[in-house]
């Protein structure tokens, strides 16, 4: 049996914001845990010498990005698991961290963009209650709102020219806009509005903007059948033009230095591949394995991306786009672990309650008699061939593990992402349950020892399996989940209550449904044991949902347990409260599995 606690300790390179490379692509920077903390940590590409970790701030870094003259870096800084990021600058020559927002009673977004004269940072904030891009000085002057899209906003990326400022934001359902916002047009010149991507006057569902090198051309990728491709804005003729059509999202464009390569992230469900394009050459396509590949980054010799799989965390790598070789750069995974016995998932499907064919991952234990269902979050997000400890040590327990990619999840084309929409609590509620039957009658598991678990909306359908379909459970453990619509969007964020409406309508007028798919109402259905992990500062699924449901339980008799962490948010930053947290989440599930 593989050992939990040293898996917990694997570090592994951030995948979920942005590592950089320096202006003169000498060195890179990025988020790493390895010391048990998520801190900046910087290699020189030329030379041999093993990375070091950059600023001594307290605080979660994330998301580095180098000045224009690679003399600092800025960078968004959790200081409490709120994810109300502070923006900081590090001074990489003099190696002086400033705090450009210490007192801020409100949240930034971790995504940033310097002016080319480094001066200024492009960031999102929530001052006025939404998401809206601000021009902050570095110099301690305060902010100055630029523009408010009225729709919370992701990301901000100013063009190299300095005129333009490319700003994601949310939009309809789990959509994605892009605007293009000017910077620094004088009144004496001609009048110059916001431009938003847009085809045969209906707005793009588009993400993950990136300017050419010249600022002629914005990459994004957008979705304009099933899938989302490469595409380019023509700054000039306001033209769109598309580099790829192909089944499977294409994401995360990036030029080369020199703007003659462009390469993006190409997926087909459960494996992703770097992919290239040089003029009007044919597209290549390369991996670093059979795994999942983020955030490419072009070198003047290949592209750095951050790579992992079922049998390694995520690090960064390096490919030669010549002769296709890799080199590991970064390497967190311990020797004593690198002959570990990691079960390699299957990519199946399984029939759902109303016949659909739902995809999923199968870990397949070894003459198993024991199961659980593990429920990813998101929902907009899926199980892919992912580093994933968790299910690596119930499977080396002897449990196999079953993810579904239910209705609602990416990666299988936009009518399955948008197939939950007005029924989150519904049909994901089926396609996940559905599995128990694939389980029983593939003999993966006796139909007395199935448990149920997953984090985030993962945990909220958990909750939501346990209440609808309370006799296919022995357990379930729900991790940071909310369980009551209502009072979760009472207490939640401005950005994150807008995601909700767009997904679930106005809470007002569809209260019954909201009230429908809470699992907080219809806790009295539960007859198995139940356990909740929160976290105090979360500010997706408040604490205070599962607090409430935990004093219902026991009102009414029911098996429940309750962890709260009170200095954690929705991510767990603190390694040892994770180790915590996960070590007391396969005790509760084994005492009832094993039993």
């Amino acid at each position: 049996m593989l050992n939990l606690a040293q898996l917990l300790r694997v570090p592994h390179v951030d995948s979920g914001l942005r590592f950089d490379i320096s202006p003169d692509t000498e060195r890179i920077v990025f988020s790493w845990n390895k010391s048990g903390k998520w801190e900046l940590w910087e290699m020189n590409l030329s030379a041999s010498d093993s990375p070091k970790p950059i600023s001594q701030i307290q605080g979660a870094q994330f998301s580095p990005k180098h000045s224009p003259d690679g003399t600092k870096l800025a960078f968004a800084l959790d200081v409490d698991g709120s994810e109300s990021y502070h923006i900081v600058i590090h001074d990489l020559k003099t190696n002086i961290t400033t705090d450009l927002t210490p007192h801020a009673a409100y949240a930034h977004q971790p995504n940033l963009s310097w002016s080319p004269d480094g001066e200024v940072l492009a960031v999102l904030s929530d001052s006025k209650g939404q998401f809206a891009l601000y021009l902050l000085p570095i110099n301690g002057e305060p902010a100055m709102l630029l523009r408010n899209i009225f729709h919370p906003c992701w990301d901000a990326v100013w063009s190299p020219d300095g005129q333009w400022i490319a700003v994601e934001s949310e939009s309809t359902a789990s959509d994605r806009s892009i605007h293009i916002v000017p910077v620094g047009r004088t009144r004496k010149g001609p009048k110059v509005t916001t431009i938003q991507l847009r085809i045969d006057n209906k707005a793009l569902n588009a993400q993950h903007p990136t300017w050419s090198p010249d600022s002629k051309f914005l990459a994004f990728s957008a979705e304009l059948d099933e899938w989302h491709d490469i595409g380019l804005f023509n700054i000039e003729t306001k033209e769109i033009s598309w580099v790829n059509r192909s089944a499977g999202d294409d994401t995360m464009p990036a030029w080369s230095r020199d703007g003659n390569r462009i390469g993006w992230v190409h997926s087909e469900g459960a494996v992703t591949s770097f992919q290239f394009k040089e003029g009007s050459a044919d597209i290549q396509q390369i991996q670093a394995g059979p795994g999942v590949h983020y955030f490419p980054q072009f070198t003047p010799d290949g592209v750095i991306i951050v790579y992992e799989d079922a049998k390694r965390p995520s690090d960064l790598w390096k490919i030669n786009l010549e002769n296709h070789s890799v080199q590991q750069l970064t390497n967190s995974l311990p020797d004593e672990l690198r002959d570990a016995d990691f079960i390699q998932p299957e990519e199946i499907w399984y029939e759902g309650k109303d016949g659909t064919q739902v995809p999923a991952l199968l870990y397949r234990a070894k003459d198993s008699e024991c199961a659980v269902i593990d429920i990813h979050g998101g929902p907009n997000w899926l199980y892919q061939f992912l580093w994933n400890p968790d299910i690596s040590y119930m499977v080396s327990r002897g449990w196999s593990v079953l993810a579904p990619n239910y209705r609602g999840s990416t990666g299988y084309g936009k009518k399955w992402q948008n197939a939950s929409r007005y029924d989150m609590g519904g049909v994901d509620t089926d396609d996940c349950a559905a599995g128990v039957k694939y389980l029983i009658e593939n003999k993966h598991a006796d139909k007395n020892k199935i448990g149920v678990t997953g984090r985030s909306h993962g945990g909220f359908l958990t909750m939501s399996c346990m209440t609808t379909y309370p006799d296919l459970w022995a357990v379930g453990s729900a991790v940071v989940p909310f369980l009551n619509w209502i009072k979760s969007h009472h207490d939640s964020r401005e950005d994150l209550q807008h995601w909700n409406i767009e997904n679930m309508g106005d809470p007002d007028d569809n209260k019954e449904l909201w009230i429908a798919r809470s699992p907080y109402f219809f806790l009295d259905k539960i007859n198995a044991p139940v356990q909740m992990i929160c976290g105090g500062n979360d500010p997706r699924c408040p604490a205070s949902d599962s607090i409430e449901a935990k004093d219902k339980m026991v009102q009414l008799g029911k098996e429940v347990e309750l962890l709260l962490y009170e200095d954690e948010g929705h991510s767990f930053l603190n390694i040892e409260n994770a180790i915590d947290a996960e070590t007391k989440r396969m005790e509760f599930l084994a005492k009832v599995l094993e039993k």
